[in-house]
């Protein structure tokens, strides 16, 4: 990057480092190949059906919004349904994401310096780890691209009120992905319109949000009030369970959440010393805006760690917001330019050391081959003890080591690693004579292996009745689960997969598995492309 004599980086060049930074490392996984993702059929098929022309809660019931999939159902339009284009998809998310993250932090003017390091931070903490599209981080890239457009119209004197309609129009798209997450969106972006609408002593666009949001949330839903949608669509009624629990909440807030504890511990010093009266908070217009945003998100991050528990990591986007509140705040107490080069680079060193752990675990795998694998016992015979083997850890011997994995020859699954014995299984699948057959066959998959549909291939299921994935009292419920086990008894399908994960609670229906064994034949049976603790297998049944 190019400085001037005083070895400040000109502003441009900060902004183009900005840019290439996000789309840089959004691409990366344009050309790597992936092992097969956990739970990541659940993206397959909604964008598949989608792409297909199925309309959600007519064709299939889900517990959500349709939103999720629109962009990776589009990319099966443009790219083709295998798996690989959902990571297609995921680089386009990857980028909008960053892009709106940055557009927030301009309108608070954020100082360029700080401004690159936050950027860098969010793709490196948040944003790279996200190679596959999931509902979780999707419903925090809409609510960014609304906050980017509620905050330009806020810090723009002239602005028009399109830029209102266009957050309350992607707030809705954020509720419509996920409830938990577009819920607290909204709710954050009423804060801030309200807090404006109150210094400025204006009330037209506070009207304007609540109207558009209105108009929008009417458009969406009323169409499918047609179909099955009070029942899907959960909002805790039964026979859905709400997973919001203040008790939890407050729980996992003082035993665990040291960071979110620490940054809100930092930013109520630094706001102290930035507002020095209660009249200041509403004389520095620009600052509270900045300060409520930022408490929204440690907010917003403290619940859906409770709501939203899997993935673990899905709430780290609130380390971006605290770092640019608190590096803005302590540059203009201490007069601090982050733009010139001896403070620029060694934030930006910083940075990556704390979070070494996105690239060191590439490292490491160098380094591991490089050194010998700790051993219990020496050469010369006698017991070793340290860190690496003071606990004696039995071999699990039902996992099959990541060396053993390939990738299949079925289009759909180009790119994507699998266990062998898994790839075997479904090549004696796509080879057996009821498949070959090429005749229309009735399937019912109830496995992550939903792909197949687009390789046997058959037709999905469609009716108000038939659940988008099957997990027992989350996406389908004990009504859909006794449709099936009718049609299980009365023999409907010619093939039925079924995938049995013995330490998840329902993930496929246990009582569906023991009506397959009662009145199918078992012909086969292989790994589920999983590992860790929450292996399955997959069995293959077919009429007797």
């Amino acid at each position: 990057m190019e400085g001037n004599k005083n070895g400040r980086i000109h502003n441009r060049w900060l902004s183009y480092g900005e840019i290439a930074i996000i789309i840089l490392l959004a691409i990366v996984p344009l050309f790597n190949n992936f092992p097969y993702r956990v739970n990541i059929f659940l993206s397959w098929e909604g964008a598949y059906r989608m792409s297909q022309g199925e309309i959600p809660y007519r064709d299939f019931g889900m517990p959500l919004g349709y939103m999720y999939w629109v962009i990776p159902s589009i990319f099966f339009k443009i790219f083709g349904v295998q798996l690989i284009t959902l990571v297609k998809a995921q680089v386009f998310i990857n980028i909008i994401s960053g892009l709106a993250f940055r557009f927030i932090l301009k309108q608070f003017r954020v100082q360029p310096g700080i401004r690159f390091l936050s950027v860098l931070l969010y793709c490196i903490s948040y944003s790279f780890f996200n190679f596959w599209p999931w509902y979780n981080h999707t419903v925090i890239v809409y609510q960014f691209i609304g906050l980017g457009f509620l905050m330009r119209y806020i810090s723009t004197i002239s602005a028009h009120w399109i830029w209102i309609s266009g957050a309350a129009l992607f707030g809705f798209f954020s509720f419509f992905t996920k409830q938990d997450g577009g819920a607290l969106a909204i709710l954050l972006s009423l804060t801030l319109l309200t807090y404006h609408c109150f210094s400025e002593k204006i009330w037209k666009p506070l009207g304007i949000y609540i109207l558009s949001l209105g108009i929008v949330a009417f458009a969406m839903i009323a169409p499918l009030l047609q179909y099955n949608f009070e029942y899907w669509f959960n909002v805790g009624q039964p026979p859905h369970t709400a997973r919001f629990s203040v008790i939890d909440i407050i729980n996992e807030f003082f035993f665990r959440s040291e960071w979110i504890k620490f940054y809100l511990l930092v930013i109520l010093v630094l706001a102290i010393a930035n507002f020095k009266t209660w009249k200041a908070l509403w004389t520095k217009k620009t600052d509270t805006l900045f300060l409520l945003l930022t408490l929204g998100i440690l907010a917003q991050a403290a619940i859906l760690q409770v709501t939203s528990y899997t993935p673990p990591d899905n709430n780290i986007f609130y380390h971006s917001f605290a770092f640019a509140y608190i590096f803005s705040t302590l540059a203009k107490l201490l007069t601090i330019d982050f733009s010139r080069i001896k403070m620029l680079v060694p934030a930006i060193a910083g940075l990556f050391l704390w979070w070494s752990g996105v690239f060191w675990n590439y490292i490491q795998r160098i380094t591991d081959r490089l050194k010998p694998a700790e051993k219990e016992v020496a050469a010369n015979g006698e017991n070793i003890v340290n860190r690496k083997t003071y606990i004696l850890h039995a071999p699990d011997t039902t996992e099959i080591p990541f060396s053993e994995w390939r990738i299949s020859g079925l289009k759909s699954f180009q790119r994507i690693y699998m266990p062998g014995p898994t790839v075997d299984g479904i090549e004696r699948l796509m080879n057996s004579e009821l498949v070959k057959s090429k005749r229309k066959i009735s399937v019912l998959n109830l496995t992550e292996l939903t792909p197949l549909a687009a390789e046997i291939p058959y037709e999905t299921e469609k009716g108000g009745e038939v659940p988008l994935w099957h997990h027992l009292g989350v996406g389908m419920f004990n009504k859909e689960a006794a449709v099936y086990q009718d049609r299980i008894n009365n023999k409907t399908y010619d093939l039925v997969l079924f995938e049995y994960i013995p330490r998840l609670n329902n993930f496929f229906p246990f009582k569906l598995r023991d009506a397959l064994h009662e009145q199918y034949k078992k012909i086969d049976e292989f790994p589920a492309p999983r590992r860790g603790d929450t292996q399955g297998l997959i069995e293959v049944f077919v009429k007797e």
